[in-house]
């Protein structure tokens, strides 16, 4: 097993199957804080979907076409990062975060996105890495920011969470900026 040092006593680590019942344990912990404007505690309610949530991103790793990857502090799980998706074909991927309020205002999603996207940029020769967030989430706004992304439009009432319609952000980074920035 791998472990990235984001330091402060934080590690970034693949978040594999056999991690449900942490990974359900780190969602009930966060549900409404992440619930907010992430879907994940809409999905993950008990073991058995935990598990398939987890198995779901293993079957994209094994086909190169996603990654999840968890955040501990202090030896717990308080977040994590992910490739939502991943087109190596185009060279396009979709980078998203979740966190949980006792990991807030640290700068751990930064630094774990920093090192998901140099691998996705680096290693896996990716050219663009999107990044989508409700208008309304400003910590996941200021973290794309943080990252060098640029804002590139407002899909209008574009998704439907929870009954209320929002306005999605799309933000991105080109590998040519990427080097340059990181």
């Amino acid at each position: 097993m791998f472990a990235v040092d984001l330091g402060d006593g934080a590690q970034l680590r693949p978040l594999e199957p056999w991690r449900a019942g942490e990974f359900l344990a780190h969602i009930d912990r966060g549900r409404e804080f992440i619930g907010r404007y992430v879907g994940l505690p809409d999905l993950v309610v008990d073991l058995e979907s935990s598990r398939a949530y987890l198995l779901s991103y293993a079957e994209r790793a094994a086909a190169d076409t996603g990654r999840i990857h968890g955040i501990w502090s202090g030896g717990r799980l308080v977040g994590g990062v992910l490739l939502r998706t991943m087109d190596l074909r185009n060279g396009s991927a979709e980078a998203g975060c979740w966190l949980e309020p006792s990991a807030v205002g640290r700068g751990l999603v930064t630094r774990a996105c920093r090192v998901l996207i140099d691998w996705a940029v680096g290693e896996r020769g990716v050219h663009r890495i999107e990044w989508r967030v409700s208008s309304g989430n400003a910590p996941s706004i200021a973290v794309a920011r943080r990252l060098g992304m640029t804002r590139e439009g407002v899909l209008r009432d574009s998704y439907l969470y929870r009954g209320q319609r929002q306005d999605i952000e799309v933000w991105s980074v080109l590998a040519p900026e990427w080097v340059t920035s990181s």
